[in-house]
């Protein structure tokens, strides 16, 4: 049965639908790692739009923007995965996508490819790490506005205890960039230390 939300998803039922929501007095804007302050409140939740708008490549290859990537696009690629950066200069250390060659979702990932999928992103993060001046790298999966499994790698500055956890991209949007010279030889260096164990470096 459809409820007044146009949803039968029990989760999204008990919502409060156009309602102005309180701040919670534990929630994250009162958290230490919160980057903001001042008055704040929280939106209106929107009524759910289903069916859901469908993602880049929800068709397939064919229709998909990552696999049209030539791999002169990405800082490292093999015959099986591929590791890109950020478009422009970022504020952390570096902020990665490491993404199966193939068009798969996690879902329908296969088991080969699984399998390596823990031992790639331990490499990524090795590679990382080599920068020195890392703290943490925190890795993260959100897949709304692509089919094709990508996997996010964000790295903390060593030290910076206010960064830590997930509101750690958030920073990201309010600090300083990196001097775009800086932030080339950092894709730089995280490519080498790639290839070094196989793979080719595209910088």
């Amino acid at each position: 049965m459809i409820d007044e939300n146009g949803t039968t998803s029990p989760y999204v039922a008990r919502l409060p639908i156009g309602e102005r929501i309180p701040l919670p007095e534990d929630g994250i804007p009162f958290w230490e790692v919160f980057p903001y302050e001042g008055d704040l409140r929280i939106k209106v939740l929107e009524r759910p739009e289903l069916p859901e708008p469908p993602r880049d490549g929800e068709d397939g290859p064919e229709t998909c923007k990552e696999c049209a990537r030539e791999d002169a696009d990405f800082l490292w690629t093999d015959d099986r995965w591929r590791l890109a950066g950020l478009g422009g200069p970022t504020a952390l250390p570096t902020m990665l996508l490491l993404e199966p060659r193939a068009h798969h979702d996690l879902t329908d990932l296969p088991a080969d490819l699984a399998a390596e999928l823990g031992p790639m992103l331990q490499r990524v993060e090795r590679a990382v790490l080599s920068l020195g001046g890392v703290g943490r790298v925190h890795v993260n999966r959100w897949g709304d506005g692509s089919a094709h499994l990508h996997l996010w790698l964000i790295a903390r500055p060593e030290g910076m205890m206010q960064l830590r956890g997930t509101c750690l991209p958030l920073w990201d949007d309010v600090l300083p960039k990196a001097p775009v010279e800086e932030w080339r030889e950092t894709n730089r260096r995280i490519a080498a230390a790639m290839a070094a164990d196989g793979g080719t470096a595209h910088l």
